[in-house]
């Protein structure tokens, strides 16, 4: 399901500004969080899902342990040379001279709309959960509650022709109760029910940390509601985007047909409801906006949010969802509660009524029958991103499962395939990394001591979490059968919703994970200060046990090197080391770090992947400078390791040259040219060719490894290179 608006952020909890590696493939399923929207998404790039939010023994009951998938019986080397374009020169396009013989011969599978390292191990590791999901499909009588659940969710998924037959009669209460709405006071209660669904609708409720008393959880309301990817889908007024919209009226048309309106009626209905969306998204903050956690933070009694929305009674929400009045809450963008107020006091029933029916049945497709799931892909996969065709059942269903019941299955996977060396080899590179940063603040010449000294606590301070949770999520109150798939989805939903609005009042549990094991990606969050590496990406490329410390430190040093970063980037630096909103730096070291970050925000904002569209230099500013941390302390630690080593040649290269070989080959990647616009306009992190030639241009270390000259496209003029960690 999509657009769970009352959860956790993929995993982290929702006040955080949770950084990852790359941005989800796709929007969210309703068994996942939609977060506020301060928050970056600690997304991966998934096979099909983004998955909800993330060491103790773990029950093997079933089947022979295993640490290996069928991939690894024919390991590749560490670096295949046979990746490079040796025609280009490291001088002028790195990124395509290590990675341009695998560009050239990789075409892009027709199921995805971007293929690369992240992807290829995410199918490594799809296979492995198909296996897992599979074996407890098969053990009917199993005895471990969480693998009866995942196998209960997957056999449910995979009753295509149950499923096909059913159509969308298991929403045929929920259509009921929408049909049953007949004035204000019945469109308050249906927006508050659907949010104990999950499903998006008109503004967005959960918990999250309080960002100035992170021990504690409280209430967020945040904007929403939106049924495109972002609100400038909606404002932005060349013919691009208003094509796009004339075919998300075309998609909803389609989808209310499904449900059985007459297709001129649901056409009037689509034009209506983007109209709606359209006021809210004109009252709502762009992401630059929503980078800013100082302005996303209000916090504010129940009864001011009550002046604010004069129109919308609060009292009757909590009573709705079951939830005390929270007496106080963060209220992300008041000015879009004020827009949402206008929205709600305004628009009649009947409208109210369409815009319900439309994001349920968005927010369930993927549950439902063929037509409307294959309606689903067209619009959101390929007219989005140019995706050509949708992945196999098993596919999706081993996503869901992983969305909904994630910790679950998670808990089946690592007993199988994630080997406990894997966790010791991990602590060790991120002491060394963080080791490198520590000397690294202590020798900076544009920060002062008092700033120094600040940072390094923070610093010493972060929580380190790898492979899987020392505590897993309890499961044992959502009831999970081999019924409709939908209803198993939307009571994982109901349950994650109630799982998250149950801990407003109380302490925070530091505990909890932002991702599921088997996810191939890592994270930072500064409101928990810490960094966290799912068992998925403790593998090659990125993590080799057998690979030479050259390539390691250039793939999982540079990811560890950059979640570290993220701690003092534009937004991760306004947290102290406990996890606080607070201003920490002297108004010295302040104005210079600015000055640094403005330099990188230049620098990215004169890329330019497509003719006349440019990456944006301030929505990806933060995640541009944990990519040149991240590479620069990566090195820097690799020199610790390799001191007093022998430092031999392999393949010809020398350690220096195999790390930075070996951080391009993480980020090697094709991609359509659909869905490259759309993360240009969405996404944090810029594209991938990006993510490598950025960071290495700005790179004294990596000018001398391949003792490069100064005038060359790979290296940045002296007075424009960028040094801020």
């Amino acid at each position: 399901m999509r657009n769970r608006t009352c959860l956790t952020l993929l995993g982290v909890l929702t006040a955080a500004t949770a950084l990852a590696q790359t941005e989800p493939q796709k929007s969210p399923p309703l068994a996942t969080v939609t977060p506020p929207p301060n928050v970056q998404t600690a997304g991966k790039v998934p096979a099909e899902k983004s998955p909800p939010p993330l060491t103790s023994p773990v029950a093997q009951t079933q089947g022979e342990i295993t640490t290996s998938t069928p991939e690894d019986k024919n390991p590749l080397p560490p670096f295949d040379t046979a990746n490079m374009d040796t025609s280009v020169k490291p001088c002028d396009d790195f990124f395509l001279y290590a990675n341009g013989g695998w560009i050239k011969r990789t075409p892009i599978p027709p199921e995805y709309s971007r293929w690369g390292s992240f992807n290829q191990l995410i199918e490594k590791n799809n296979d492995a959960l198909h296996h897992v999901a599979e074996r407890a499909e098969k053990e009917t009588t199993a005895t471990d509650p969480d693998a009866k659940k995942v196998g209960d969710y997957y056999a449910s998924g995979m009753e295509e022709a149950k499923i096909e037959v059913a159509h969308a009669r298991p929403l045929a209460d929920e259509l009921k109760r929408i049909d049953g709405v007949k004035d204000r006071n019945d469109v308050l209660k249906e927006i508050a029910h659907l949010h104990t669904l999950g499903v998006t609708s008109l503004f967005g409720f959960t918990s999250g940390q309080d960002d100035k008393n992170s021990t504690m959880v409280i209430a967020q309301a945040y904007q929403g509601g939106l049924g495109l990817p972002d609100r400038d889908y909606y404002t932005k007024t060349d013919d691009d985007s208003k094509k796009l919209r004339d075919q998300y009226v075309q998609h909803v048309t389609k989808m209310l047909t499904l449900l059985g309106e007459e297709p001129k009626a649901a056409g009037e209905h689509a034009k209506k409801i983007l109209a709606f969306e359209t006021s809210l998204a004109q009252a709502s903050r762009t992401k630059v906006e929503l980078r800013d956690p100082q302005k996303n933070y209000n916090k504010m009694k129940t009864s001011a949010l009550q002046a604010l929305t004069p129109d919308f009674k609060w009292d009757a929400y909590f009573k709705e969802t079951k939830l005390p009045d929270p007496g106080e809450l963060n209220v992300g963008q008041p000015d879009f509660f004020k827009g949402a107020n206008k929205v709600f006091a305004s628009t009649p029933t009947d409208i109210w009524k369409e815009y319900f029916r439309w994001h349920l049945v968005h927010a369930t497709a993927e549950e439902l029958s063929a037509d409307f799931v294959n309606e689903n892909f067209n619009f959101y996969e390929t007219t989005l991103r140019g995706t050509k065709q949708i992945k196999p059942r098993w596919k999706r269903v081993v996503a869901s499962t992983d969305s909904s019941i994630g910790e679950a299955l998670g808990k089946l996977y690592v007993a199988d395939y994630f080997p406990p060396e894997s966790k010791a080899r991990m602590l060790d590179l991120v002491n060394n990394l963080r080791s490198a940063l520590a000397d690294r603040i202590k020798t900076l010449e544009w920060m002062d001591d008092a700033t120094k000294e600040a940072a390094l606590k923070k610093l010493a301070a972060f929580t380190v979490k790898i492979g899987y949770p020392d505590k897993w999520r309890d499961y044992s109150a959502l009831q999970i059968d081999r019924g409709p798939f939908v209803l198993n989805a939307i009571r994982a939903s109901i349950f994650d919703v109630h799982r998250e609005l149950n801990k407003i009042g109380k302490p925070v549990d530091r505990s909890e994970w932002g991702m599921t094991p088997p996810t191939v990606n890592a994270y930072y969050n500064p409101k928990l200060n810490e960094i966290v590496f799912p068992a998925g990406i403790l593998q090659p490329p990125f993590f080799n046990p057998k690979a030479d410390d050259a390539v390691n430190y250039g793939g999982i040093g540079a990811v560890i090197g950059h979640e570290m970063t993220h701690g003092f980037d534009d937004q991760g630096r306004q947290f102290d080391e406990v996890g606080n909103l607070r201003d920490w730096w002297t108004p010295e070291s302040a104005a210079k770090f600015k000055e640094r970050s403005g330099a990188v925000v230049k620098q990215y904002s004169e890329y330019e992947p497509l003719p006349g569209l440019h990456v944006n230099g301030e929505l990806t500013q933060g995640e541009n400078i944990a990519d040149i941390g991240g590479v620069k302390i990566a090195y820097a630690a690799l020199q610790k390791a390799l001191a007093g080593k022998p430092q031999e040649k392999i393949d010809g290269f020398t350690p220096e040259q195999r790390f930075f070989l070996g951080f391009a080959q993480i980020w090697r990647s094709v991609q359509r040219d659909e869905d490259l616009k759309l993360r240009l306009n969405t996404d944090p992190h810029s594209p991938a060719r990006y993510r490598v030639n950025g960071p290495l241009s700005d790179s004294v270390e990596f000018q001398k490894a391949f003792n490069l000259p100064d005038n060359c496209p790979m290296v940045r003029q002296a007075d424009k290179k960028v040094n801020i960690w």
